[in-house]
């Protein structure tokens, strides 16, 4: 089975999520949430297009991340990495960026997972005083995004399967999922059905299933998935 290192494979997945919304803004402006983690490495990737970056700490208009000569400490996004801003950047209190996100003004968040079912059920926190940080705003951008897109590596560190029948872990939401970019594949779901939609060059039909204990359809317009 093909493997990436894990800074590969991230960069991997930020690009094809990256592109996605370029495609998408080619109709109309988006405003999209990055969350914590792989989420917030979309922001380096999508360029110049009309795509306004949200970080739920309070800023609208986040950019790339920044050079050590252009760092500012008190500009970072959800990571707590040091960015950029973009034309027209703004700023705004917590309970602003709260009010945006539960009142529907968002295109789009993009989330990492610990589990995805495959009926779009996610489990993006685990029960406090774990290593991991708690649910944060995540309950708040699945309800109130339009759309949900996960982007995550395909299994574990320990190489457990991430994408499953059923999540073991407390839900985030319920059949909210709409997308999914792993450094292996991306799952569209369609009525709350799961569907391949695109597999790496790197690996065969067997070997992603062997992986990916979720039942899924292939669709039967299946890609390669671009990684340039």
């Amino acid at each position: 089975m093909f493997t990436m290192e894990e800074n590969d494979a991230k960069v991997r997945i930020a690009k094809r999520v990256a592109a996605e919304f370029v495609e998408m803004a080619k109709e109309k402006p988006l405003y999209v949430n990055l969350g914590v983690g792989i989420p917030t490495m979309v922001g380096d990737y999508v360029g110049d297009s009309k795509i306004y970056l949200m970080a739920e700490n309070g800023m609208l208009g986040v950019g790339p991340a920044a050079k050590p000569e252009e760092e500012d400490p008190e500009r970072i996004n959800a990571s707590r990495v040091k960015v950029l801003e973009t034309a027209g950047c703004s700023y705004f209190d917590s309970a602003s960026a709260f009010g945006m996100i539960r009142g529907g003004h968002v295109d789009a968040t993009v989330l990492g997972a610990f589990e995805v079912s495959q009926d779009g059920d996610i489990a993006n926190w685990i029960i406090p005083n774990g290593k991991q940080m708690g649910v944060g705003g995540a309950m708040d951008l699945v309800a109130g995004a339009r759309l949900v897109y996960v982007a995550m590596q395909h299994v574990s560190k320990k190489g457990a399967p991430k994408l499953i029948e059923k999540c073991k872990l407390p839900l985030t939401a319920v059949g909210e999922v709409d997308v999914i970019v792993t450094e292996y594949a991306l799952f569209r779901f369609k009525n709350r059905k799961m569907i391949l939609e695109e597999i790496a060059p790197e690996i065969t039909l067997e070997e992603l299933k062997s992986v990916t204990p979720a039942n899924y359809e292939v669709s039967p317009d299946l890609k390669v998935m671009k990684v340039d």
